[in-house]
């Protein structure tokens, strides 16, 4: 950009008002090529702090694309599987979960939504690290488990008639599919969902821990019905129990097996003592009431 030399005049007699310097010093003629030199000065230096903002602002543009790029991709999902072993998994969140035997769980390479979301099938003790912005959630074929950082239970087969979620610390909340029925647990409290019924109770416990006995190979039956024994007998071992007299289900047995004994060991044991009677053929194993039950 040029300028008259009445506009330089101006200008000049400006800047000799404020600085009372010499007039001959700073006429059009002599101060017009300093002057220009500065207004070229200042114009390229207007050029390359509009250049570096628009560089700035396509390189802010491709970081967001690609950003979103990363977030959109689909995330690869893992699936962890045991048969007649329990296994600990390591989540991406540092969380932990032991899985029985029979069981699975799936979970995302790395938890990108607001939410860390598993899926199990069967049965697992869950040690979740704290995070009360990302909330931990646990689902299941019928009911979702949702956690900030506890230690739980989830026993979820899908062949069992109940889901049962048993808490030792923190607190959870227990809710069907479409959160219709919800409850909130406290430590040594059952939650369980019955998938005939759809209906939710809860149940005090005096030692949770001992529904978390099968991480160390020990089965543990304080009063309970010998359906519920069978039930947990067949998913630990992966056979298929049934009991033949309806009598029989509701029996109430107390035993411990401490010493990881195998599934023939237990049920004779159980013979013995005078409860019931069973065969075995190569499907499953049949339990019938001995002649003298009552």
């Amino acid at each position: 950009m040029k300028y008259t030399d009445r506009e330089l005049e101006e200008i000049l007699n400006k800047l000799i008002a404020s600085t009372r310097s010499p007039r001959g010093r700073f006429s059009a003629v002599a101060g017009y090529p300093e002057l220009e030199k500065k207004l070229k000065s200042h114009t390229r230096r207007l050029t390359l702090i509009r250049t570096f903002s628009a560089a700035a602002a396509v390189l802010l543009l491709c970081l967001s694309t690609w950003t979103v790029y990363l977030y959109m991709q689909p995330v690869s999902i893992e699936t962890v599987s045991t048969l007649a072993e329990t296994r600990t998994v390591h989540l991406p969140d540092g969380s932990t979960v032991t899985l029985n035997h029979y069981s699975s769980i799936s979970y995302p390479e790395k938890f990108k939504s607001g939410n860390r979301e598993v899926e199990l099938n069967g049965e697992a003790y869950f040690e979740v690290s704290k995070d009360k912005k990302h909330p931990f959630i646990v689902q299941t074929e019928m009911i979702d488990v949702q956690v900030l950082g506890t230690h739980f239970n989830v026993d979820a087969y899908l062949d069992n008639p109940d889901v049962r979620t048993t808490l030792l610390t923190g607190s959870v909340a227990v809710s069907n599919k479409n959160n219709s029925v919800r409850m909130v647990l406290k430590p040594n409290e059952i939650a369980i969902y019955n998938k005939v019924e759809q209906k939710l109770t809860r149940k005090a416990l005096e030692n949770a821990k001992d529904e978390i006995s099968w991480r160390h190979g020990e089965f543990i039956f304080d009063d309970l019905p010998l359906q519920e024994i069978v039930r947990e007998l067949s998913n630990s071992f992966g056979t298929s129990i049934r009991i033949s007299d309806t009598a029989l289900q509701d029996y109430r047995i107390t035993a411990r097996f401490r010493n990881g004994e195998d599934l023939k060991t237990i049920l004779s044991v159980l013979h013995n003592a005078g409860y019931f009677d069973y065969s075995q053929n190569d499907k499953q194993i049949i339990i019938t009431a001995k002649p003298d039950f009552k």
